[in-house]
């Protein structure tokens, strides 16, 4: 099989066009169907906001498949294999519950039940966890229904954390989109420098799966156009699942062969080399971490983990004083830092310069999050220089006589304004359900920012 790299960036942008040339019809259907909820109290965007950019997504996976099946490079794929086939029947049935609830607002616990049965289809024709690696065990074979579980675990956690970190302008598909050219460039390392095609399905859908978040993203930045909603984001959620699932249970961890010794000296030695086969969930840490950050959240204070709330990663980003497009471009520093750094720590681990790296870059990371906590002020001399955000402010005559009072009116009136939602739409067609401009959070210019 010759060096397939042109196939996949050709499938890619045959994705990425597919998705980006029908999100516009899409967006009018929304608005024509009334795909436009209610604006809610956790909600900051102003303007009404159709969903269902799912649908283009969705498409654009059907392109993608349909074009690598007619690929010379990709075809055997399809030949070989029945999990293309696979995921494409778990994303439609994951992609129908997704729209319905994106129109119809269903109930929490049904939609877990869909993602339980669409994994359920995967399973059933192949795409499912066979063995696992252990340290200092070996290979473990699981049997038919611990595959089922731990597939099944896998599936559900992965699309309710993509899910949940759905709240911002372009911030889910940057995101995932991230995750995927991480995985993507192990599984290809798998595939094409070890000679294992069994790889070769996880490397086409994280292809695929880059090319539906690079098309939608130009809908979704902010302001966003159209929402992605649940049809999806449940099905990127999906579609990253099934490739790590693929990469897991299709790959035998023996045919790497990179350590001499026993099985259990081997798998020992070589443990960098399986994190992400193991922890494929690290490749999306920060949205896990607010999914499970979430629930114990609201269990604690006594709501179901369900029920939504302002308490995610993201709205605590703008509650610190950042700006709509400030707080994703940090979502995506520390996605890429933490997807990246696992798959380069598995190709050189024994290189303590990665190491060093990305503890050098977690000290940007924090500093940048801390960054509103500072009101840096430019010299007089450079503040031609400088944004407007870091020049010192002229103060006048009468307000320096009581600098103290005013600022303590002002910040008293600032505290004072709350969030109410707003009437939007006509005839009864109300707003979205992402995250929108940042205006409708309370001002922070007292802390030294500007949106």
């Amino acid at each position: 099989m010759g060096q397939p790299v042109r196939d996949y960036l050709l499938t890619l942008c045959v994705t990425a066009a597919v998705t980006y040339l029908l999100t516009g019809p899409v967006r009018k259907f929304a608005i024509a169907s009334g795909a436009m909820p209610q604006i809610r109290a956790r909600d900051v965007h102003r303007e009404p906001t159709p969903r269902l950019g799912g649908i283009a997504m969705f498409f654009g996976l059907c392109a993608g498949l349909l074009v690598a099946d007619h690929l010379q490079n990709l075809n055997s794929v399809f030949e070989l294999s029945n999990e293309p086939r696979a995921l494409l029947s778990g994303a439609a049935l994951i992609w129908i519950i997704g729209v319905l609830d994106d129109k119809f607002e269903i109930d929490a616990l049904i939609k877990l039940g869909g993602q339980m049965i669409a994994a359920g289809v995967m399973v059933i024709q192949g795409l499912t966890i066979l063995w696992i690696p252990v340290p200092g065990v070996g290979v473990v074979a699981l049997t038919s229904w611990q595959g089922t579980l731990l597939t099944v675990a896998l599936v559900v956690i992965t699309i309710n954390a993509v899910n949940f970190v759905d709240g911002l302008d372009g911030l889910a598909a940057g995101m995932v989109c991230i995750a995927a050219a991480a995985f993507f460039l192990y599984a290809y390392r798998i595939w094409f420098s070890y000679g294992i095609e069994a790889a070769a399905p996880a490397t086409l859908f994280t292809a695929i799966l880059m090319g539906m978040c690079l098309g939608f993203l130009p809908h979704n930045m902010h302001p966003a156009r159209i929402f992605m909603g649940d049809s999806g984001s449940m099905l990127i959620g999906l579609v990253l699942a099934a490739a790590a699932i693929s990469v897991t249970g299709q790959v035998d961890p023996d045919a790497l062969k990179i350590f001499e010794g026993s099985t259990r000296q081997a798998t020992h030695a070589a443990l960098p080399v399986f994190i992400p086969l193991l922890l494929p969930l690290t490749i999306i840490a920060i949205p896990v971490a607010d999914l499970l950050l979430a629930i114990v959240r609201r269990t604690w204070n006594g709501q179901s983990p369900f029920a939504a709330d302002r308490g995610h990663l993201h709205h605590r980003l703008l509650e610190i004083g950042h700006s709509h497009s400030r707080a994703v471009l940090i979502m995506y520093f520390w996605s890429a830092l933490i997807a990246f750094g696992v798959v380069a720590y598995s190709v050189h681990s024994a290189s303590m310069w990665i190491v060093l790296l990305i503890v050098a870059l977690s000290a940007v990371g924090l500093v940048l999050l801390l960054l509103p906590r500072f009101t840096p002020r430019a010299p007089r001399w450079a503040e031609a220089f400088v944004p407007p955000r870091y020049r010192r402010r002229a103060v006048r005559p009468e307000q320096a006589a009581q600098p103290a009072l005013a600022y303590e009116t002002d910040a008293a009136q600032e505290e004072s304004e709350e969030r109410a939602p707003v009437a939007a739409g006509v005839n009864g067609v109300n707003g979205a359900t992402a995250i929108g401009a940042r205006s409708r959070l309370p001002d922070r210019r007292k802390a030294g920012t500007r949106g």
